[in-house]
């Protein structure tokens, strides 16, 4: 219920009320007189003049204008039945509010989980590709600058950019030279890396750039300070 003023007033009065979403005010001054009809405590068994569960629900739900519901509330007010039923449908409409709200909020969440599990997985993918894995562990030690012609060589792609290097067995921790030489000894990677050992294997982890490199027989020298070059055949495709 309004009071006409101003037309322009009035004008902006009757369009709130013709709205479908209420304002905290309008839930507010609904309630207080829900409340003060209550305090009168008006039992109605036989259920006169009641409205019914439809029009209680699209009220305790905001699905009616406000302009519409105006008409119950002075019998909202005093039928306890009513307000009863009301109450009820109101609190199941905040629970469904507030479980949607959830909903939102989780898949929200898994969302942005998803797309940054398949960021990192995708990165993890570009590594690997651009990680070549050389294992020495079972290698035939050629010391010096000639790599033993009986060995099978290595296989590396001149699209990668890492080099994990398992040493050979008993290979000791610490800083080594690494180089990749063409058979006139011109050398193509000039390097060095420090070897850790983990869970029982010695492993050099180096940076390398092979774009510019020709596909063909090279040498891989590897030297721990202090020692002498050990050699192994290396295929660059």
């Amino acid at each position: 219920m309004y009071i006409r003023g101003p037309r322009g007033r009035s004008s902006q009065r009757e369009a709130n009320l013709n709205g479908k979403t209420y304002s905290r005010k309008d839930e507010k001054r609904i309630l207080d007189v829900l409340g003060r009809g209550l305090l009168k405590d008006f039992p109605n068994p036989e259920r006169i003049g009641c409205p019914g569960a439809d029009v209680l629900k699209k009220i305790a739900s905001h699905d009616m204008p406000l302009s519409e519901a105006q008409n119950w509330l002075d019998h909202l007010g005093s039928c306890s039945p009513c307000y009863a039923d009301f109450k009820r449908f109101a609190e199941a409409h905040e629970l469904r509010r507030r479980q949607m709200v959830l909903a939102v909020a989780a898949g929200i969440l898994l969302a942005v989980v998803v797309a940054g599990w398949a960021l990192v997985h995708k990165r993890n993918e570009n590594l690997m590709a651009q990680t070549a894995v050389l294992d020495l562990r079972n290698r035939s030690i050629a010391r010096g600058a000639e790599a033993n012609p009986a060995e099978p060589p290595l296989e590396i792609s001149r699209s990668v950019s890492h080099l994990k290097i398992y040493l050979p067995v008993g290979s000791s921790e610490g800083d080594y030279a690494v180089r990749i030489s063409a058979p006139a000894e011109k050398m193509v990677v000039t390097t060095e890396g420090t070897a850790t050992n983990q869970q029982g294997i010695t492993s050099l982890a180096l940076d390398v750039n092979l774009s510019s490199t020709n596909p063909g027989l090279y040498i891989l020298q590897l030297k721990k300070v202090g020692s002498e070059w050990t050699s192994y055949p290396v295929r660059v495709k």
